[in-house]
């Protein structure tokens, strides 16, 4: 479980996160929400440490990410999973290569225990037969499954998603969706979905938080999203929804 308290983030005296807080289950897909420049990307990396919020705190199952030593900053991003907007692979990589890179630079392991561990992730996104090709081989959407292999190869507690089905077709999208909601059950992952994609937040909104002009606005699922009574959130449906 990941649990936010009053997280507050300012770029230059602009307010982007405005006391925003919320819980995320373990075993659910959660997600982020909003209209653009919302706070969204904001909000997930001062979750991830990329970005240090003014005020609040951050818990990992009650562990003060914010406030902690370097020590147990480490052991709580070993512990975390990123699947970023673009896939974000290295180019001069194979698949492979890609997926086992987490391993390479956060472990001891030796060589064939950590390519027998990759290839398993690869493995369980249906991957296995392009460990060796190259990124610029593969579609965008094998490039997604290759990043959420990279992603799960620590067995992590957490899984953060920036945006997954951008720039994916339709069926691509609900394949991608499908395998997240699979792996975090499968793995009893707290997952944390950043998505403008409606479509996506209808199949895999277990919880919902929304976010507008740097306030939680609304906070639900897919279920009573629909039956809401909030304006903001009502003007954004309508715009997506269309």
């Amino acid at each position: 479980m990941i649990e936010i308290k009053d997280i507050h983030k300012e770029f230059e005296g602009r307010v982007i996160l405005d006391g925003v807080s919320g819980v995320f289950k373990q075993g659910m897909t959660n997600m982020v929400i909003g209209g653009s420049g919302t706070g969204k990307s904001v909000l997930l990396k001062c979750m991830i440490g990329i970005l240090s919020p003014e005020k609040g705190k951050v818990l990992y199952d009650g562990r003060d990410f914010v406030n902690a030593d370097q020590e147990t900053v480490k052991a709580i991003r070993r512990e975390m999973g990123v699947l970023f907007q673009g896939g974000a692979l290295f180019d001069s990589k194979t698949v492979l290569e890609n997926v086992r890179f987490p391993l390479d630079t956060l472990t001891t392991q030796g060589l064939e225990e950590k390519t027998e561990q990759a290839m398993l992730c690869l493995k369980r996104v249906g991957l296995e037969a392009a460990a060796n090709q190259m990124p610029s081989e593969i579609s965008g959407g094998m490039k997604k499954r290759v990043g959420i292999a990279r992603a799960i190869v620590m067995n992590p507690k957490y899984l953060f998603c920036d945006e997954p089905n951008s720039g994916l077709d339709p069926l691509t999208a609900v394949k991608i969706d499908l395998l997240i909601q699979e792996i975090t059950v499968e793995y009893g992952i707290t997952t944390i979905v950043i998505s403008h994609d409606m479509n996506s937040v209808m199949r895999m909104g277990q919880y919902i938080m929304f976010l507008k002009d740097g306030k939680k606005m609304w906070e639900g699922n897919s279920t009573n999203m629909m039956s809401n009574t909030v304006p903001e959130l009502q003007e954004f449906l309508s715009t997506k929804l269309i």
